[in-house]
């Protein structure tokens, strides 16, 4: 159910099905109020095919890059890393050993081994552990899983529902509510029984039809028992919280039970009823099928193309034109078609009543040249007469417009197609029990001989194929279940409208009212064994003629039915005999239950009572109309309530090159493979272990070399989750890249080392941890950390109640490398060395403290480093839970509370809250130490341009006394993170001013100097660390890469209208970049000037 391939409507209104061959591009003469009028009078045919011409376009343009020699990609490139291995004895569903020593670096493998099985056993994610959390609140959230199909294998699709849902569920979780994520699997009604058969096949070389129904349906829960529960263990390596103890497949018998309910209400409701219609057909699985289950093949012309039950391939992508003569007349009418097999079944030619070409003809006939009957020719004005001959044949039984203009004029049905794919008797004995493709030849080559044949020609066409079988869909008429939908679908705009039911992101709010407001009705008849069996009875009563109209009952149980029909049609019931559907129900008409059925409806459970509606529904954004509409209306109409209260769609994943990821292209990746690494050799197994299209082959097997000729290293769970949550999902698609999941594998090693050091500080210390709530940060950086920590947890409460996960990660992400590691970290590490006392460097965190006040702010610093890392961790936990659960729960052990010393996970640990931080904000540092930061960073590119590496210089800042107050704070980190051996302020006197007492003399002559602002400049002292002509050379090349900007920036001020045109903000913006541009280019003039004097001094 997870994986739909296609975006097709849903059924029409009673008596229509989807029209797959005009919805997929074979274009008919005639409009109606729900179809676009074609832009060709040609039966059958695409010739206009503008968004799938511009899809097959943009595919071949993709498919070009990928196979060109001369397009160079970015390839994933990667050393293999070391794996280590948990070897502690630890008995499964046991608490893991963190007594076993950090590794140097973090291994997945290492990391992610024995914490799942533990979660699991102590019930941590079922809502029953909900009492035993201290912080629990009075509030729940449940949502289901999109239930994947029992057949298949999780794919990078699944893995982001599974992020984003898990993070929403831990995070919930921790935040006290009462959680309940139920996994469930869907039973796959064609994909299923299209496995066992081929396996049945493969083994016994027996088909279906040799089985008895039960026979074959025991088969097929062998194969459920004994693979079906493969994507069940995928879920769990993916870290997905979700309650093992209320599992839920749409076959149990609970499930099926609910499945009957609904089909009962709804038939007795009159919204299900029964008729006659045309349906996608599949004559290799001899079923209906659903419009997600049918996929486009785009043809650009004549194709030779591989079809079950043919030996040779058959050819599509052309059209034919033949001739009717007319009855009485010495005249013809001409009309084409890309599929001449069914002219056996034409009944009439049509015309536009206001054509003057025929309109002499009509009420006349054509005489149709194999079959003994005249085809009226009828006026009717849906037919386009502006395009080719204005003259259309019509087909009624297998063509959905057709049939529709057939109701219209009360034109005959001939079925002249069989569910088996062979032509019918009504074909006449040349063609009954043909192959209806080996009956194209044959009318062909008929039409040829009865010198009727008047051309044919390559036609650009989308054919529709059967995902499932590769089948070509035949459009039959068929007696069938539909579900009315019209009232349901105003329900669920109303929903929307009033505010009841939230879609986000909202712009999928106007897509939903228009879809909605043209539904057409849903054909649920599926002819399958594997499924819900529907619960519908045909009624034989005695002494009535078999050919009389249908009689139809239906019940919870054969009983129920049999005391239905009594009483419907006024019998006992021992005259009637009742004869059960054999067809089963549309797999999506059960998943459309999941919200509601999975909580024990129709019984009036607990879980009911408390979890439904459901919180949240999360899925794919291709899914809204198959998936998610169906659910809001069927819950709706059976619950009396929406199933859910918002609905939150992610974007679909494509691969580098922008196509969607689909077994049917084979770039699909499997997130096992991401997690656990995978050759290049084995991937491209996986691919010719597909069935794929040769040309598809070759392109898949290419993209796999070019992008990943080492083949995918080990990246682990909490890497591929943190990526996957750190695309903006709600909106454009999400290109998967795997070398941004494996840097955000470096990012969990950065996370291990800054742990490793943090637990080393915390050893060498005999001085306990201050608790949370008792922390005074004592320097200017510590403060500064503190306000950065309380932005943080800010940013990610807005980022989750937002589902912005995208901005979580980037929080923490920006957060914990460049504030904590890079700044915070850099600045501590000499006071808490444990040569601290003897180490000048710590004074440059501490400042002109005495050593008592010293020690005091190395305890403050550590105590800090602790809380920062801990809080920092238990932010990242709903994202990341393997790696923060091993990381915190050996820090956990200096936890300075002794309350929770014993506390089992990290994942039932209350979520940070910015309540929690009071007195950690600190704005004006933050502010402040932006100045700073931007000293720092210019200071570090002086170092660069002079080549310099261990060498420390001295730093002169000439900056204004405003600024020289704002970084003497700093002056340590500054010290220390621009490697720098002394630090000066100069501030020049200004007129009028008075000469600061802390400003130092002006810097010395040939100093390196970088500009900061137009106020601020540094120079740094590099003259004995320097090699002058290196350092001359370095100044040059960079004076002409300023020089070309500058000349850029001054010619776009020079571009007429600039003053009228450019918004004031942008032109002074611009002013000062040219200022500051200018300033730069002096300063590097006088540094040459002063450096070719210390050249010449020395000579």
């Amino acid at each position: 159910m997870w994986n739909p391939m296609s975006t097709l409507p849903l059924g029409l209104r009673q008596g229509r099905v989807p029209n797959v061959w005009g919805v997929l591009g074979c274009c008919r003469l005639y409009s109606q109020s729900s179809v676009k009028p074609p832009k060709t009078p040609i039966k059958n045919s695409s010739a206009t095919l503008t968004p799938q011409a511009d899809k097959q376009r943009r595919k071949l343009k993709r498919e070009k890059a990928i196979l060109s020699k001369d397009v160079e990609t970015e390839e994933v490139k990667w050393t293999p890393k070391e794996k280590i291995v948990y070897s502690a004895s630890t008995t499964p569903g046991w608490k893991k050993d963190t007594s076993v020593p950090l590794p140097q670096a973090y291994s997945p493998e290492f990391v992610e081994s024995c914490w799942y099985q533990w979660w699991e056993k102590e019930g941590f994610f079922t809502p029953e552990h909900h009492r035993k959390l201290p912080h629990a609140v009075k509030q729940t959230f449940s949502l289901c899983i999109p239930p994947p199909n029992v057949t298949g294998s999780l794919h990078l699709g699944h893995a982001l529902t599974v992020a984003i849902e898990d993070s929403l569920s831990r995070w919930r979780r921790m935040q006290g509510y009462k959680v309940l994520w139920v996994p469930g699997c869907d039973h796959a009604g064609i994909a299923t029984q299209s496995v066992v058969e081929r396996s049945l096949l493969r083994k016994y070389g027996k088909h279906r039809q040799e089985y008895s129904r039960d026979e074959f349906l025991q088969e097929v829960w062998n194969w459920k028992n004994d693979k079906g529960v493969e994507i069940y263990e995928q879920l769990r390596k993916l870290g997905a919280s979700l309650d093992w103890t209320r599992t839920c497949f749409t076959m149990d018998p609970g499930f099926s039970s609910a499945v009957t309910e609904a089909f009962v209400r709804l038939s007795d409701s009159g919204l299900i009823y029964r008729s006659e219609a045309l349906v996608n057909w599949s004559c290799a699985l001899e079923s209906t099928i659903s419009d997600i289950e049918v996929d486009s093949k785009q043809l650009t012309g004549r194709t030779l193309l591989s079809v079950p039950g043919y030996d040779r391939q058959v050819e599509f992508g052309s059209i034919v034109t033949f001739a009717y003569p007319v009855e009485g007349h010495e005249t013809e009418l001409c009309v084409s078609t890309t599929r001449p097999e069914t002219m056996l079944g034409d009944v009439a030619v049509a015309v536009h009543p206001d054509d003057p070409r025929y309109t002499e003809l009509h009420g006349k006939h054509c005489r149709h040249p194999f079959m003994d009957r005249l085809l009226p020719i009828i006026p009717d004005p849906s037919v386009e007469m502006h395009f080719g001959t204005g003259a259309v044949k019509i087909t009624p039984a297998h063509d959905h417009n057709d049939f529709q203009l057939g109701k219209r004029h009360d034109l005959p049905r001939l079925t002249v197609i069989g569910g088996d794919g062979l032509m019918t008797a009504l074909c006449g004995k040349w063609l009954e029990g043909v192959k209806r493709f080996d009956a194209r030849v044959r009318v062909l080559d008929a039409l040829t001989e009865k010198k009727l044949l008047r051309g044919s020609k390559e036609h650009a066409m989308a054919l529709p194929i059967c995902s499932r079988s590769g089948d070509v869909i035949e459009p039959l008429l068929k007696r069938q279940w539909f579900v009315s939908c019209e009232e349901m679908a105003r329900k669920a705009i109303q929903g929307v409208e009033e505010g009841q039911l939230e879609i986000l992101p909202p712009v999928y709010t106007k897509i939903w009212k228009n879809w909605l407001s043209n539904i057409s009705d849903w054909c649920i008849s599926r002819q399958l064994w594997w499924g819900h069996q529907i619960p519908a009875y045909r009624v034989s009563l005695p002494h009535t003629n078999t050919e009389e109209e249908e009689r139809w009952v239906w019940g919870q149980s054969e009983d129920e039915a049999l005391e239905r029909a009594a009483a419907k049609f006024g019998v006992t019931m021992s005259e009637i005999t009742l004869t059960r559907d054999t067809d089963v129900l549309d797999t999506w008409f059960s998943s459309a239950l999941f919200p509601f059925a999975m909580l024990g409806w129709p019984q009036q459970t607990a879980d009911l009572e408390q979890f439904y509606p459901n919180s949240i529904l999360e899925t794919g954004s291709d899914l809204i109309f198959f998936w998610v509409a169906r659910m809001v209306m069927l819950g709706t109409e059976l619950t009396g309530q929406l199933p859910f209260k918002q609905v939150l769609l992610h974007s679909l994943i494509r691969d580098k090159y922008g196509r969607k990821m689909s077994k049917s292209l084979g770039n699909v990746i499997d997130p096992l493979d991401v997690i656990h690494g995978i050759t290049l050799q084995r991937l491209q197994e996986k691919v010719t272990e597909g069935n794929l299209d040769p040309r598809e082959s070759t392109v898949a097997m290419e993209a796999q070399r070019k992008d990943f000729p080492q083949g995918i290293p080990e990246c682990g769970t909490d890497a591929l989750r943190f990526a996957l949550c750190s695309y903006r999902t709600q909106g454009e698609d999400v290109s998967m890249s795997v070398s941004h999941v494996l840097s955000c594998r470096h990012f969990c090693n950065k996370m291990w080392q800054t742990v490793r050091f943090t637990l080393g500080v915390l050893q060498h210390s005999s001085e306990p941890i201050t608790p949370l709530d008792q922390i005074s940060p004592v320097t200017h950086m510590d403060r500064w950390i503190c306000s950065r920590m309380l932005s943080t947890v800010r940013k990610c409460e807005e980022g989750f109640h937002s589902y912005e996960l995208h901005a979580v990660t980037a929080t923490l992400h920006s957060f914990w490398l460049h504030s904590l590691c890079d700044v915070y970290l850099e600045c501590i590490k000499p006071m808490l060395s444990p040569q601290a006392t003897e180490n000048n460097e710590s004074r440059e965190h501490a400042g002109s403290l005495t050593e008592t006040e010293r020690r005091a702010a190395a305890d403050a610093a550590r105590s800090l480093l602790y809380h920062c890392v801990c809080l920092s961790l238990t932010l990242l936990n709903p994202i990341m839970p393997f790696i923060t659960e091993e990381l915190w729960q050996r820090l956990h052990l200096h936890d300075p509370r002794a309350d929770v010393k014993h506390a089992t996970s990290l994942c039932v640990q209350p979520y940070p809250h910015h309540s929690q931080l009071t007195g950690w904000d600190f704005p004006q540092e933050e502010a402040d130490f932006e100045l700073a930061q931007e000293v720092i960073r210019v200071a570090r590119l002086l170092r660069a341009q002079c080549h310099m590496t261990k060498e420390k210089a001295q730093l002169w800042v000439v900056c204004t006394p405003a600024q020289c107050q704002t970084l003497l704070p700093f002056s340590g980190p500054i010290e220390t993170l621009g490697r720098i051996s002394g630090l000066h302020f100069h501030c020049p006197p200004q007129e009028g001013d008075i000469a600061m007492s802390t400003s130092a003399p002006p810097p010395p002559e040939g100093c390196t100097v970088g500009v900061v602002d137009n106020t601020c400049h540094l120079h740094l002292d590099v003259q004995q660390h320097v090699a002058v002509d290196k350092q001359v050379a370095s100044l040059l090349e960079r004076k002409g890469r300023l020089g070309r900007k500058l000349d850029h920036l001054i010619g776009r001020t020079a571009m007429p209208g600039f003053l009228e045109k450019v918004p004031e903000h942008v032109r002074l913006d611009m002013e000062q970049r040219i200022t500051a541009l200018k300033q730069e280019l002096n300063n590097i003039e006088e540094q040459v000037q002063a450096l070719e004097q210390i050249k010449q001094s020395k000579q």
